[in-house]
């Protein structure tokens, strides 16, 4: 079971929980432990299942997706954070990046995709590539002065980390890091962790948010 990927689904139709579970159940290396029906449920839930990655509804009674994302995401050793949402008519999936999660997910997307993901991102490597996650990022209405901070927060990197940075923003994993900047992999771990500690950032995702604020990529 060490290796088996523990997955918390939370979302407010019953129905909806109901297929993924059915769903996972049949990927033999992850593991359905519990479910919530919003974000406050999700919460305790957490606490009891210590899951590796929550997918997360974002429109949901009392506690939202976003709320529950960011305070899963403040508590010792958190779940990585999958977002469940409807590209036409969710605009909250940026706001839900910053809060921490690793990704997201639109509810028609295949099972293997799913299972795909899961996997990805319990092991470190969030979703940053597919073209919808710009294209919602450019339809997104950027916050005022957004791009002015973006720059001075990345002025405070050494020209290796900000090359490092740039490409993350562009979707590229440590692997294509590493052999586009001629480093090993564990160089390229090594600026992450640098740029997340100086940047005082939750995640991988939060500094590609960061480059696109500072319309590097």
């Amino acid at each position: 079971m060490a290796d088996v990927i523990r997955v918390l689904l939370v979302d407010d139709d019953a129905l909806v929980r109901a297929g993924l579970a059915m769903m996972l159940d049949g990927v033999g290396d992850i593991a359905v432990v519990g479910e919530a029906g919003d974000g406050r449920e999700a919460l305790t839930a957490a606490d009891a299942h210590r899951p590796d990655v929550v997918l997360m509804d974002l429109q949901m009674p009392r506690v939202d997706g976003i709320a529950a994302t960011k305070r899963l995401r403040a508590k010792p050793d958190p779940p990585e954070v999958i977002v469940l949402t409807t590209f036409d008519t969710d605009e909250n999936v940026l706001h839900a990046l910053r809060a921490g999660a690793a990704g997201f997910l639109l509810k028609d997307t295949p099972p293997a995709r799913i299972a795909e993901a899961i996997a990805r991102v319990a092991a470190g490597d969030p979703i940053l590539s597919p073209a919808v996650t710009w294209r919602l990022m450019e339809r997104t209405v950027a916050q005022a002065g957004a791009y002015e901070r973006a720059r001075a927060a990345l002025a405070a990197l050494t020209p290796r980390e900000h090359e490092v940075a740039v490409a993350i923003g562009g979707g590229d994993t440590n692997a294509e890091i590493a052999a586009a900047l001629g480093m090993n992999v564990t160089t390229v771990k090594s600026h992450v962790s640098s740029i997340l500690t100086k940047l005082a950032l939750d995640n991988r995702t939060q500094i590609a948010l960061l480059a696109h604020d500072a319309d590097l990529v």
